[in-house]
């Protein structure tokens, strides 16, 4: 019972990530997502096979806070009217949900009380996958959405060289996480977080 409580928490905080990258595009002229079918929160219009079942489903066997991915929701800038503005607002609403629920998970596990164990037990981990999705997505390496970010703040001539990094976004992550960076970037914020939300002092 508790993998499949941490199993659905994982699901639910990685797809209503993914929601809110569609629906803020939506918010901003792009109906890409929604012709996608993708505005929904229906887990099986998201779901990646590696990044949402087996890879979590591993790291919990193997005692690791789970961690995975959906399938990212397409969004198209040339509907926006300040491409560069819009990019960073759909990039920045995927961590922003993630802390929201964080935030609105905490605050039911210490104000409602006493709660049945899996009920307890799905808050507490949901308010902890949402803090770490949220933390690890600002990460400004791409396709992290803290890259679409910063893409956003930068000069013209600096995003076009940031850009160059993006074909090898992803190998450079898995390098990080291998060598254990990213969880001396991660760790340290989220329990700084976590801490603050679900103290009960």
């Amino acid at each position: 019972m508790d993998l499949i409580v941490k199993f659905t928490a994982l699901i639910f905080a990685v797809v209503i990530h993914e929601v809110a990258h569609g629906y803020t595009a939506f918010l901003l002229g792009d109906p890409t997502a929604k012709h996608a079918h993708r505005l929904t929160l229906n887990p099986l219009a998201h779901l990646d096979i590696f990044g949402s079942i087996i890879l979590p489903v591993v790291l919990v066997l193997t005692n690791n806070v789970p961690f995975g991915w959906a399938k990212p929701v397409p969004f198209n800038p040339a509907y926006f009217r300040d491409p560069r503005r819009g990019i960073m607002l759909v990039g920045a609403a995927g961590p922003a949900i993630n802390f929201v629920a964080a935030v609105l998970s905490a605050v039911i596990f210490r104000l409602v009380a006493p709660l049945p164990h899996l009920v307890a037990g799905f808050l507490v981990f949901f308010c902890v996958i949402n803090v770490i999705l949220g933390v690890l997505n600002l990460i400004p390496i791409p396709p992290l959405d803290g890259s679409r970010v910063v893409l956003g703040l930068l000069p013209d001539d600096l995003a076009r060289n940031y850009l160059k990094i993006e074909p090898f976004g992803f190998i450079l992550i898995l390098a990080l996480l291998y060598l254990g960076v990213l969880d001396y970037i991660v760790s340290p914020i989220s329990r700084f977080l976590l801490g603050w939300l679900l103290s009960s002092g």
